[in-house]
């Protein structure tokens, strides 16, 4: 027999096995598909996929087409956490900082409770801090005046000015003998370099990523990302919003110049709650609790009442989404919202035109220029649909818009990570700080007004009045609406 006949023959041996042994993944994928997509679309347009081209479907579908982070809940509710961290005195203490609430903010506000690990809490007073150079003033401030320990954990850090400034304070905080724990996820951070890594390390600060993929089912998890950014001093005094750490969020950005964001500053018992929040994602990670400080104390000024939800892939409900809807449901007047991108998902959407066309102020406030060119074309699919309605959309002309911001009436407001995106209604980890404050929700409002003054107002011709394939290039962005 030739060589080259040998050589066919066995490669259609091969072949014999491999083919069949693809199929069989699709239709298993298919299976799985069908009983865990959260939407009968997303079920049918998988299994289709999955059966008639396994060869590229069945890869595509183990990375993208998970909705449901493994393990997490499973790991957070064993013994070891629960009893390391006495989840139980944790919740008991906050209870006695318990706010009132009258019967109608019980039933607008206080149901949200079910959706988060702790309550309400009261006691706590605020600071909201725009743009980067306040925000990492106000940051850097607290982890000079910290006594015990910093909990530090970002989306994205970047090893530039900024990123080098905290690598420096955390050498120099972690020498005055203060415990300083780093938790940054490993695929927003993909360009942060291993030296920087190993010099905290080396320092002796506890520097870890947040591992995704962690465990023998998580394999594939490259789809869902960690999209907190929290800081905690003490468990005293905490931080929360939409700055990550790299220079362009200080409006050193080549291409956008002028970066538009809002954090939080909080004292007070919820401070408690953004710790513990924290302390789920570390033990994921790593596997251990450190000793923290669990007591909780009110501020000395201010009765905020403030409610810490965190949200992700893992959750029994699509908890972001619930939170969206009932502030969106809630509002009697208004809801303002401003978030760096528009692909929401049905429900969503759904709340917002029904808040429109029973007389609610409804303004969705989204950047002019785009930083993820797919979700901002996809937007532009939604326009027609908010005009219809009568929602406002206005983009924002000073460089990009980065904040995740919302307003209801005149007695709520909430400032977080999550952005008004599939992805972070499916598959992020976020957290979102839910103040139920006059004061604050017209603080928040002002704030949002000055916003306004740098906007244009926009609708459906940024998508009517293009040209037919521009129109298609457009729809088919929508289409990875489940992972953008």
């Amino acid at each position: 027999m030739q060589p080259t006949s040998m050589i066919t023959q066995k490669v259609l041996q091969i072949a014999a096995l491999v083919v069949p042994l693809i199929h069989l993944m699709g239709l298993l994928s298919a299976i799985r598909a069908i009983m865990e997509s959260r939407t009968a679309q997303g079920a049918i347009a998988w299994a289709v996929s999955l059966i008639t081209f396994p060869y590229l479907a069945v890869p595509l579908f183990w990375v993208f087409g998970r909705y449901r982070f493994q393990g997490y809940l499973e790991t957070l509710r064993s013994n070891r956490f629960q009893e390391s961290e006495n989840i139980p005195a944790i919740r008991a203490d906050l209870q006695s900082f318990a706010p009132a609430f009258s019967q109608p903010e019980s039933d607008r506000f206080q149901v949200l409770e079910r959706l988060a690990w702790f309550p309400f809490s009261g006691k706590n007073s605020t600071e909201i801090l725009v743009d980067g150079k306040a925000t990492f003033d106000s940051i850097f401030e607290a982890m000079e005046q910290a006594h015990r320990y910093v909990l530090i954990q970002f989306f994205i850090v970047h090893d530039d000015d900024i990123g080098r400034a905290l690598k420096e304070l955390i050498k120099r905080r972690v020498l005055d003998g203060i415990k300083v724990y780093f938790l940054y996820d490993e695929i927003g951070s993909h360009d942060l370099p291993n030296r920087y890594v190993r010099d905290l390390s080396n320092a002796g600060a506890e520097i870890r990523s947040f591992q995704t993929t962690r465990g023998k089912s998580n394999r594939f998890q490259l789809n869902f990302r960690n999209h907190r950014k929290i800081v905690v001093v003490d468990g005293r005094v905490g931080f929360i919003g939409g700055h990550n750490v790299g220079d362009e969020y200080l409006g050193h950005s080549r291409k956008f110049k002028h970066w538009r964001d809002t954090h939080l500053k909080i004292i007070g018992p919820a401070v408690q709650s953004l710790q513990a929040v924290f302390m789920a994602d570390w033990y994921w990670a790593n596997r251990n609790a450190p000793a923290l400080e669990w007591t909780p104390e009110p501020a000395s000024s201010g009765d905020k009442r403030i409610l810490i939800l965190p949200t992700g892939p893992a959750d029994s409900f699509e908890t972001c989404t619930l939170l969206f809807v009932q502030a969106i449901q809630s509002a009697r007047r208004r809801i303002w919202i401003a978030s760096p991108y528009f692909v929401p998902n049905s429900p969503v959407f759904e709340a917002l035109r029904l808040a429109a066309l029973r007389g609610v102020d409804v303004r969705i406030m989204l950047p002019s220029k785009p930083d993820h060119i797919l979700a901002f074309l996809a937007a532009k699919s939604y326009l027609p649909d908010t005009d219809r309605a009568g929602i406002k959309v206005l983009r924002y002309r000073k460089g990009f818009m980065h904040q995740k911001v919302m307003v209801i009436d005149d007695d709520a407001a909430a400032i977080g990570t999550a952005n008004l995106d599939n992805r972070s209604l499916r598959l992020n980890f976020e957290v979102t700080a839910f103040v139920v404050d006059r004061e604050f929700a017209a603080e928040a409002a002002a704030m949002m007004e000055r916003d306004f003054e740098l906007c244009r107002a926009t609708g459906a011709g940024e998508y009517d009045d293009r040209s037919f394939w521009y129109r298609v290039m457009v729809r088919t962005a929508r289409l990875f609406d489940p992972i953008l």
